[in-house]
């Protein structure tokens, strides 16, 4: 090998290694964690994923007051237009949110897939209220259309 094959060898191993060195400097860290960051992710799946998007999509638009019209056009996406105004007419008749079944905002939820039958499936929908020391729960029972994957109702769990 030549005095210049070994020079141009040297000079891309030092591009090579301080490409290198760039590339894991660019990789966040976490203080003293050799963990994975924390991650989300979501597919087209079955209906009962559409019902735990709803409610918490549904929830932190109700929780934060500058939302707008976030929560009407939550609904117009994800509930049939029978169970619209089925809610419309609950809520009017009740004072309180239909989709929650409540005048307040639950600080967590969890979805539960239940069974499925005659083109619907039916999800348990858990909603928390009170302090993480004492939790209270209600329990919805959600229908979902299986050919649309929209909710078509929503009724307390008895």
């Amino acid at each position: 090998m030549s005095r210049t094959s070994r020079s141009r060898t040297a000079i891309g191993a030092l591009v090579a290694a301080a490409l290198l060195a760039t590339a894991g400097a660019s990789v966040p860290a976490f203080a003293g964690s050799s963990a994975p960051p924390p991650a989300r992710s979501g597919a087209n799946g079955p209906a009962y994923d559409r019902v735990a998007n709803f409610y918490g999509a549904y929830i932190d638009a109700v929780t934060d007051e500058g939302s707008g019209h976030l929560g009407s056009q939550l609904r117009g996406f994800y509930l049939t237009k029978d169970l619209r105004t089925r809610l419309a007419k609950w809520e009017s008749r009740e004072h309180a949110d239909g989709v929650l079944r409540a005048q307040d905002v639950p600080r967590a939820w969890k979805v539960t897939a239940g069974d499925s039958g005659a083109g619907h499936t039916w999800s348990t929908v858990r909603l928390t209220w009170g302090s993480a020391q004492h939790p209270t729960y209600t329990y919805l029972t959600v229908q979902s259309d299986l050919a649309t994957k929209k909710i078509s109702d929503i009724k307390a769990k008895s």
